[in-house]
């Protein structure tokens, strides 16, 4: 389904309020004057709100995308979208991607 393309200045957060964060960005491919990001780039989670055990299983620490662009490419890398999923560990929540460019769609 096509939607907007993901950038390093989005807001993406954890399922429990955590600000996340493209630890490599993909600077080949600009929108809004910003690096992209690839499906295969791991995430860092800070500020989860999720308890520790023995209250919880979190809080989340990384997350990792599963779904990317099905057409748009970097590097033979899929590029990711608003609507990509992504798993967090150690919760196995998803992220939420909340706010990012609009200009850019893709599929």
């Amino acid at each position: 389904m096509p939607g907007p393309m993901l950038h390093v200045g989005a807001t993406v957060l954890c399922a429990h309020g955590g600000q996340a964060q493209p630890t490599v960005p993909n600077p080949r491919v600009l929108v809004s004057a910003q690096p992209t990001v690839a499906q295969t780039a791991p995430y860092v989670v800070a500020g989860c709100a999720m308890p520790p055990p023995p209250a919880g299983n979190g809080p989340c620490v990384t997350a990792q995308y599963v779904t990317g662009s099905v057409r748009v490419m970097s590097n033979g890398q899929p590029l990711l979208l608003m609507d990509s999923q992504a798993i967090a560990t150690p919760t196995g929540t998803p992220l939420i991607a909340a706010v990012a460019q609009t200009r850019v769609i893709a599929t």
